[in-house]
């Protein structure tokens, strides 16, 4: 394949803001230890997550037209409201399902209270963002509209959005798990988003649901210091 028809190709668009993002957080662990004392590594955290944020959102601009899924008309209020109690209940769930088995190795919990002045309140709104707004739009990209799809058929964009098989609706909750600290958390989301999807038939859908539920969990963080679930 050429490097235009792989750059061209639905599958790259869709699964490149995931894996830049992946790829930066593993790249970013690996340096950590190289970096030298002072301004740096005193904000490490703070710093790699807003160079991986703007990194993704900048590939999701470039390549946000031809995300054909993502159609507002295919909203409709009462998925609206539906993603709004999923997302709600997404949160609930996640905050009470920390159990020392339902995770994967250990979470070092960044506070950024260490950060000085006014760093702090940017680090938070970048933060915010981030979670509530980038997040949600390229897993959602990536989970919902190309890997689900891809376990029906692999040429995926023959697949309607919410297309029901068991297979692809397993394989992606447990995947969708993997990704996070908190697994079976994590599986109880994808089992959530992917169920929204079947009903509601919108990548928008599962977009906001996933919004509501990051936004909530990062006010809550921030409300009551419970850094871990970040």
């Amino acid at each position: 394949m050429t490097q235009n028809k792989l750059t061209d190709s639905p599958a790259f668009k869709r699964i490149l803001p995931f894996a830049v993002y992946m790829v930066l957080i593993f790249a970013f662990d690996l340096l950590k230890p190289l970096m030298p004392e002072g301004f740096l590594t005193d904000n490490y955290t703070a710093i790699t997550y807003s160079v991986r944020m703007l990194t993704v959102a900048a590939i999701l601009v470039y390549f946000f037209k031809s995300y054909d899924e993502l159609r507002l008309d295919s909203l409709k209020a009462v998925h609206v409201l539906g993603a709004l109690a999923a997302g709600a209940v997404v949160f609930v769930l996640w905050i009470n399902m920390d159990w020392d088995f339902a995770t994967l190795g250990s979470s070092e919990a960044y506070d950024p209270r260490i950060l000085p002045g006014k760093a702090y309140y940017v680090f938070l709104a970048v933060r915010l963002a981030g979670t509530a707004l980038v997040v949600p739009l390229f897993e959602e990209i990536f989970w919902r509209s190309f890997v689900l799809r891809y376990f029906i058929n692999q040429d995926f964009t023959a697949v309607k959005i919410g297309v029901f098989t068991w297979m692809s609706f397993i394989i992606t909750s447990l995947l969708f798990g993997s990704e996070h600290y908190l697994w079976l958390a994590g599986i109880m989301a994808g089992v959530f988003y992917n169920l929204l999807l079947y009903w509601s038939r919108s990548i928008y859908v599962c977009i906001i649901a996933h919004s509501i539920t990051n936004l909530l969990l990062g006010i809550y963080v921030i409300r009551t210091g419970s850094w871990q679930f970040w």
